[in-house]
């Protein structure tokens, strides 16, 4: 069942939704200040969720913040809005981004399309395409759907990582009881190059 309501980004929309993401974080960052959407594209009047991922380009780089929601009733400028300043908080990897990190990070955006509660996890899951989001009792988690494929994982994998963040067990995906939530959408990322946004 959707959870979501239906958008397709065009590349510029994208482009801008991982401006506005980028705006958000500096905005926050800098001047601890909440970047309002302003005047947005018709697409971010939709409501559906969204993910920022937040990624140093430093060394072998790593994961510096990340937050979202893909249940939500707010528009999409307010959700990026939030989720960006979210992953830039101490709430998300530990550590608030400091203003010296800016110029590297790299920031992406994964934009909602539709949700699917699955009782076939592994069969329905297409890796590389779906985030996946775990419900335990008291205890949930997600992960981003480009993770698996940066890290080499298999569907099992993914969904057993999913389940370890949400602080379940490694198998609890196999488990009845436990809600899996296939996510589709699409993501739009900055380059570390600092070329064009590119679409994954």
């Amino acid at each position: 069942m959707s959870e979501a309501q239906t958008v397709q980004l065009s590349y510029d929309d994208g482009a801008r939704a991982v401006e506005l993401a980028r705006e958000a974080v500096e905005s926050f960052v800098r001047h601890g200040q909440r970047e309002q959407p302003g005047s947005m594209r018709e697409a971010f009047y939709a409501r559906t969720g969204a993910f920022v991922r937040l990624e140093s380009t430093r060394g072998r780089g790593r994961l510096r913040g990340c937050a979202g929601a893909w249940e939500t009733s707010d528009q999409l400028g307010h959700a990026i809005v939030e989720a960006a300043i979210k992953a830039a908080s101490d709430d998300s990897c530990g550590s608030e981004v400091e203003p010296k990190e800016l110029d590297n990070i790299t920031v992406s955006v994964f934009v909602v399309s539709n949700t699917v509660l699955t009782n076939d996890p592994l069969a329905d899951l297409e890796v590389g395409t779906h985030g996946v989001a775990v419900d335990g009792g008291n205890s949930h988690g997600w992960l981003y759907p480009t993770v698996p494929v940066e890290n080499g994982w298999s569907g099992a994998e993914f969904l057993s990582r999913a389940c370890r963040k949400a602080k379940l067990a490694p198998n609890a995906w196999e488990d009845e009881e436990t809600m899996v939530t296939l996510i589709e959408g699409q993501v739009f990322r900055e380059r570390a190059d600092g070329g064009a946004v590119e679409e994954l």
